[in-house]
């Protein structure tokens, strides 16, 4: 099922489009995560769908984002409204940058769609496209297995470590936990971690 998501977003990028531009609830975690960051960052956005609401909260907070989303359609309208920013189309497991390029890397709703050994082999990887003192924003399951979920009448993959693997996996690849709250209620039932390349 994990190869079937690419091709579920684009059919689906208009839907999926509307329901982000009318919600974010986890403003809250991208205020601290953005707290972090220095004036004028440079942020990756993996998963970036069309840019609303998170690459406009960075944007509007005077950063500038590179987004990377596997649809074309959602990285096309990013790139409509948000010109003088940087949107790549590709599977971000393909993706790949320089060593240090980043001061900011988020990962949000995206990271759990893949399947676990992606999710630490991406891991590894944000950890090297950091800067040092740069951080990192994911959200994942609250424990290991799979869950199947439903976006517009279709299945939709996600999967999970458990905490402790997550933890190890971060450990491993130089990455300390900042904030980690299990299925945060305010933030409409996410597993969020926030992180830092000491």
């Amino acid at each position: 099922m994990p190869h079937r998501i690419i091709d579920l977003y684009q059919r689906h990028a208009a839907a999926f489009d509307a329901a982000r531009r009318d919600s974010f609830p986890e403003r809250t975690w991208f205020q601290r995560f953005e707290r972090m960051l220095p004036r004028g960052a440079d942020v990756l956005d993996l998963g970036c769908g069309g840019g609303e609401p998170v690459a406009r909260f960075l944007v509007d907070q005077g950063h500038h984002v590179t987004g990377v989303d596997s649809s074309a359609t959602l990285a096309n309208l990013a790139r409509t409204r948000f010109a003088r920013h940087k949107w790549i189309e590709a599977d971000m497991t393909r993706f790949g940058a320089e060593s240090g390029a980043y001061d900011g890397i988020i990962a949000w709703s995206s990271l759990f769609h893949l399947e676990p050994q992606w999710q630490e082999k991406l891991i590894r990887r944000i950890a090297v496209w950091l800067r040092k003192g740069g951080v990192a924003l994911f959200n994942t399951g609250p424990a290991n297995g799979v869950a199947i979920g439903t976006f517009e009448g279709e299945d939709l993959y996600h999967a999970s470590l458990s905490p402790d693997e997550y933890r190890a996996a971060l450990a491993e690849s130089g990455l300390s936990v900042v904030n980690h709250v299990s299925e945060d209620a305010s933030c409409g039932g996410f597993t969020v971690w926030l992180v830092g390349k000491i």
